[in-house]
Order: structure tokens, then C-alpha cells, then sequence
């Protein structure tokens, strides 16, 4: 069964909708939307290797897709059908595409969309029995495949994101240190010319005083 969608903007992670009813019979729901929420932020950071993707999460897996900078993202028990899945998340992309194409990019605000909830609903009703006939000559369709959608694990996931950010971190604070480093260095050198040439220009100091003192009284 569908137990969660949720509709994102990939350049940010900005929430755009999600199903109002959904998770409420589902155990540890806001655990999973957090995972979502991760998600979303690692897909806003460009941590992803394709459009479409499968992440397994303990008994259940998400699906998403993405297409023109919007994720659609729904989670289901790892029994329901794959093909079935991606078909929802079709037809829920074709139309809030249709209905707030030209919006999306300048939403400011999270959940801008959340109206659309009501297509969404009527939609995962049509998708929760997988043995109407609808769904079944869905399945039998030879012209949407799904073999080629790679499955991930979530840790796998997330993981990979976490990782990328502490390289970036450390990149960052590696490349800070350099500067800090490199001052620290040119202060050094300036420090020892000074103890270098001091001395000498002391020297040439009193004597230039000297011979300028000499020629006054001469």
C-alpha cells in the first residue's frame, strides 16, 4: 500500500505538498518524513545519481522521481509493486505539473501547493488495491518498464550525503587553516628580515647622522 507521498523542489528541499492523511495509521510516521526530509536535503545538494530511484527503509521503500527540479516521492510497503509505484508517481507528476507548472519556481513558502492534497488522495485510492483491473493491466503494460530504476538502501543513502559534507567541511577548513598558515609564514619572514637587516641599517643610520653632524660644524 501507499503510505506516503510528499511533492519537493530539488534546487532547495522547499516542501511543496504532501498528503494531509497520510502516516496517520502508519507506526513511527514522522521518523520516516524525517528520513524524507533528509532526503529532500541531500537531493537540494545534488547528492543523487539518477531520476528515478528506489531507497529501502526498514519494512518499506521509497520511490521518487524527479522532473523539472521537483521530486515526487511516495513510500510504500516492499511488497506493493515497483511498476505500480512509478505509474503514481506519473500520473501525480503530469498533473501538478499541469495545475502549478508555472509556480513552482517562485514558491516561497513550504506546503504552497497543499491544496493539491486533494488529487493526491483521490489518486492513492486509485492505486491502494492491487488487484483491481485497473492496476492489473498497469502491471501487464509492457510500455513502462522499471527494471532499470536502481534500488538503494536509505544509510547507503544519506550516508553518502553525510560523507560529501564532512569532505566538503574539511576542504573548507583545510583550505581556511592554508591562509591562516600562509599569514602566519609571511609575518615569519618579515620578522627574520627585520632581525636580519636591522643591525645594518642601525649602523648606517649613526653613521649617516655623523657625517651629516661633521659637515655642519665644518
Amino acid at each position: 500500500m501507499v503510505k506516503l507521498t510528499m511533492i519537493a523542489r530539488v534546487t532547495d528541499g522547499l516542501p511543496l505538498a504532501e498528503g494531509l492523511d497520510d502516516g496517520r495509521d502508519l507506526k513511527d510516521a514522522e521518523y520516516y518524513k524525517q528520513q524524507v526530509k533528509a532526503l529532500f536535503k541531500n537531493l537540494s545538494r545534488g547528492h543523487y545519481e539518477a531520476s528515478r530511484m528506489s531507497v529501502e527503509t526498514g519494512p518499506y521503500v521509497f520511490h521518487y522521481i524527479i522532473e523539472g527540479r521537483v521530486c515526487y516521492l511516495t513510500m510504500c510497503d516492499r511488497a506493493y509493486p515497483k511498476k505500480l509505484a512509478f505509474q503514481y508517481l506519473e500520473e501525480l507528476r503530469n498533473e501538478f505539473e499541469r495545475v502549478n507548472g508555472s509556480q513552482i519556481e517562485t514558491a516561497a513558502r513550504p506546503y504552497a501547493f497543499i491544496k493539491f492534497d486533494t488529487f493526491i488522495q483521490k489518486t492513492k485510492k486509485l492505486y491502494q488495491d492491487t488487484h483491481t483491473q485497473r492496476n492489473i493491466s498497469k502491471l501487464n503494460d509492457e510500455l513502462y518498464e522499471v527494471h532499470q530504476i536502481m534500488t538503494r538502501n536509505v544509510q547507503d543513502v544519506l550516508g553518502v550525503g553525510e560523507q560529501l559534507d564532512q569532505v566538503s567541511q574539511m576542504s573548507s577548513r583545510l583550505s581556511s587553516e592554508s591562509r591562516v598558515y600562509a599569514d602566519k609564514a609571511r609575518d615569519l619572514n618579515r620578522q627574520a628580515l627585520i632581525r636580519k637587516w636591522a643591525p645594518v641599517a642601525i649602523v648606517f643610520g649613526v653613521v649617516f647622522v655623523l657625517f651629516w653632524i661633521k659637515n655642519k660644524i665644518w
